[in-house]
C-alpha cells in the first residue's frame, strides 16, 4: 500500500510554536495567596477550572470570580488575567519565518487547548511583534474553548479535519504531549511528537522523509 504524502500540517501552539512556562503562572497565583493552585499529578480545583475554561464551559468572568473566592480577595480582572497569562512567553521570529515559508507548499493550521483570556494575550503580542494577525499566519485557527472540546479527546481532531476538509492520512499533527499525538493517531492522522522548543530541528527532518508531492 502506498502511503499518502503530507499535504496539511496542524500545529499545537504552546511548547511547539509559542514558548510557555506554566510555572510562572503557578508562582503568580501563589503570590496572590492561592498556595495550592497547582499540584503536579493531582486533580485540583484549579485544574477543574482551567479545563472547563479551555472547553468554553466556564466563562472568563466566572473563572475570575472563582479565583477571587479561592484567594479571599477582591482582585481586579487585570491582576487575575496577568497572573493567569504569566506562562505565555514569546513566538520566536525564526519560527514565524519558517511557518511563512512552509505555507507556500502546505496547508497549515493551528489546534490548541486554550481559553479566551490567553487567546487575547498571545494574539495581541503577535500583532505587536509582527505587524499582522496570527489568524493570517494559518489557514484556520482551531481553539478548544471555541470548539467545546479539548485534546486529547479524539473528537477534536475529527471535527478539525471535517471543518477544514482535510484527509486524515494526508495530515500531520505536531504536539509536545504524547497523549495528544496518540489521540490524533487514533483519528487516522500522521503525527510528530516533539520536545518543547524543538520544532525547527524536528519538522524539516520529518518532511524530508515524507516529501511533498
Amino acid at each position: 500500500m502506498t502511503l499518502k504524502p503530507i499535504r496539511n500540517i496542524i500545529f499545537d501552539l504552546g511548547g511547539v510554536i509559542l514558548n510557555i512556562n506554566p510555572q510562572f503562572t503557578v508562582n503568580e497565583f501563589r503570590g496572590l495567596g492561592w498556595n495550592d493552585f497547582y499540584v503536579e499529578n493531582k486533580q485540583s480545583i484549579a485544574k477543574d477550572l482551567f479545563y472547563q475554561l479551555e472547553k468554553g464551559a466556564t466563562s472568563p468572568e466566572a473563572f475570575r470570580e472563582a479565583v477571587r473566592e479561592q484567594v479571599k480577595s477582591d482582585l481586579a480582572d487585570t491582576a487575575i488575567d496577568q497572573a493567569w497569562s504569566a506562562m505565555i512567553l514569546d513566538i520566536p521570529a525564526d519560527r514565524v519565518k519558517y511557518l511563512e515559508d512552509l505555507k507556500k507548499n502546505y496547508r497549515i493550521f493551528l489546534l490548541s487547548n486554550t481559553n479566551e483570556i490567553h487567546r487575547i494575550k498571545f494574539h495581541k503580542d503577535f500583532r505587536k511583534n509582527y505587524g499582522y494577525s496570527l489568524y493570517d499566519l494559518f489557514e484556520h485557527n482551531f481553539y478548544s474553548h471555541e470548539m467545546g472540546l479539548r485534546k486529547p479527546n479524539p473528537q477534536i481532531f475529527i471535527q478539525a479535519l471535517l471543518e477544514a476538509g482535510l484527509i486524515a492520512e494526508e495530515t500531520l499533527f505536531i504536539d509536545d504531549m504524547i497523549e495528544n499525538t496518540e489521540a490524533a493517531k487514533s483519528a487516522g492522522m500522521k503525527v510528530l511528537h516533539i520536545r518543547p522548543g524543538t520544532l525547527l530541528e524536528c519538522l524539516p527532518l520529518c518532511l524530508e522523509n515524507n516529501p511533498h508531492p
